[in-house]
């Protein structure tokens, strides 16, 4: 964004990956069990708004212009260009809300934008032929026992502009189709400019600190049955670590569980270094006939990793 100079419009697509806003709280929006089972990617965009999900059935849209006089935020100056498009197709499609694109009353398309340096950044995702199991199992977290502080997505009802268009064409003429529709001349991206991309990718924008570092606090309340005891855990974080973490129960054990608490804070909030952690401390001279596995699940009950 920062290093181009003309108006620029892209198509691209990812495979399996759900997206997050800038302002969100990664473990309350994705349901991160599902998500490392099925390899999907997690990543963190820049600019606000909910949390989406891509797939190669997805084809998503990026507009860089300069920012015109008026309001910062403008989402009908960039979604307008695709809607009228998705017209051309047939469908009753609609800007709605702050950012939606709807066909039919149901999403096809969330949008967001940033505006920096009197540029503005706007990219929209479109469901084309998106496996809709995906979204719906990997965006479907158990917020029952989780409180947080950052921005939660409203959860819409979505569908596939392909279904209700009820095109024959597949995902790669929908994008020729898109592309034709826009005017503009077709450019390829330098090897040098790959290489950029991909180092800010790599120092920035894949990093553990930008996708769950960035969480902002939130607190979690669970308790499980073993046959051992019943072991209850509360749980504050701030900024992707452990800050303060109370473990209660009717369990057995020699050590003193106020120990175990201590050596916990600071942690990243990751299955691993919880796991390593309590190996290393011997978390069965805390909780007798436990193991580090079952007690480093329970930090993440109900899918919450």
């Amino acid at each position: 964004m920062d290093n181009v100079n003309d108006d620029v419009f892209m198509l691209w697509r990812n495979e399996k990956t759900v997206v997050i806003g800038k302002n969100q709280n990664a473990y309350a929006e994705i349901n991160r069990e599902y998500a490392d089972s099925h390899n999907i990617t997690v990543s963190r965009r820049m600019t606000g708004g909910g949390a989406v999900f891509h797939d190669l059935g997805n084809v998503n849209f990026t507009f860089i212009a300069k920012k015109e006089e008026g309001s910062d935020i403008d989402f009908a100056r960039f979604t307008m260009p695709v809607i009228d498009l998705l017209k051309k197709l047939g469908a009753n499609a609609e800007l709605s809300g702050r950012n939606d694109i709807l066909i039919d009353k149901k999403k096809v398309s969330g949008n967001a934008q940033c505006v920096r340096n009197g540029k503005v950044l706007h990219h929209g995702c479109m469901l084309y032929s998106a496996d809709l199991s995906d979204v719906a199992s990997v965006l479907n977290v158990d917020l029952s026992k989780f409180q947080g502080k950052g921005i939660k997505s409203v959860r819409s009802r979505v569908a596939n502009i392909k279904e209700l268009c009820d095109i024959e064409m597949d995902v790669t003429d929908f994008i020729d189709y898109i592309e034709k529709g826009i005017e503009g001349e077709a450019v390829e991206l330098s090897e040098e400019q790959i290489k950029e991309v991909k180092a800010l990718r790599n120092s920035k924008y894949a990093t553990w600190e930008w996708i769950w570092g960035r969480n902002k606090e939130y607190s979690l309340k669970t308790k499980k049955r073993f046959d051992y005891g019943t072991v209850e855990l509360s749980l504050d974080t701030q900024g992707g670590l452990i800050k303060d973490v109370k473990i209660r129960g009717d369990f057995f054990g020699v050590g003193d569980i106020t120990e175990l608490e201590s050596s916990l804070a600071e942690l990243r909030y990751e299955h691993v270094c919880i796991f390593e952690r309590l190996k290393q401390i011997g978390i069965e001279r805390y909780i007798f006939g436990s193991n580090a596995k079952e007690i480093a699940d329970l930090f993440f009950e109900n899918s919450l990793l």
